[in-house]
């Protein structure tokens, strides 16, 4: 089985509802959102896939709706107050916690047609969460 990696740079906020600590209130991370994609077999050039692609799709989705965006959960009260402002939001029908989010990008690499068996972001230099197939 053949593997390749991307790393993706991004910056983010969010909070978490229902949460009893410091994460409960709007607060920022400086992300890295982490896609292993596998294949049994090379293509003509001798890749799992070009690290370009990846970039091109993978990158661009998250820069054009992750990248400095306040992520919440479609139904925080501060969603309101924010969108009246012009603040940049991205809202999930769940809970923004890295565990989640890192299922989003999973489902949005899949949903390239990229073969993608993993992805992780990590939140803070020392903790990240996984989600695979």
């Amino acid at each position: 089985m053949f593997r390749v990696t991307r790393e993706i740079d991004f910056c983010y906020g969010h909070r978490l509802l229902n949460y009893d600590g410091k994460c409960k209130h709007l607060h920022g991370h400086n992300g890295l959102a982490i896609i292993t994609i596998e294949a049994e077999k090379l293509d003509e050039r001798g890749m799992v896939l070009d690290f370009t692609d990846i970039k091109q799709v993978v990158s661009r989705w998250i820069d054009e709706n992750l990248d400095h965006r306040m992520i919440l959960q479609r139904d925080d009260p501060i969603v309101p107050v924010l969108e009246a402002h012009g603040e940049p939001l991205y809202l999930m029908d769940s809970n923004p916690t890295a565990e989640n989010i890192a299922k989003l990008i999973f489902d949005i690499t899949r949903q390239a047609g990229f073969p993608i068996i993993e992805s992780k972001l990590w939140e803070t230099p020392h903790c990240y969460a996984t989600y695979c197939r």
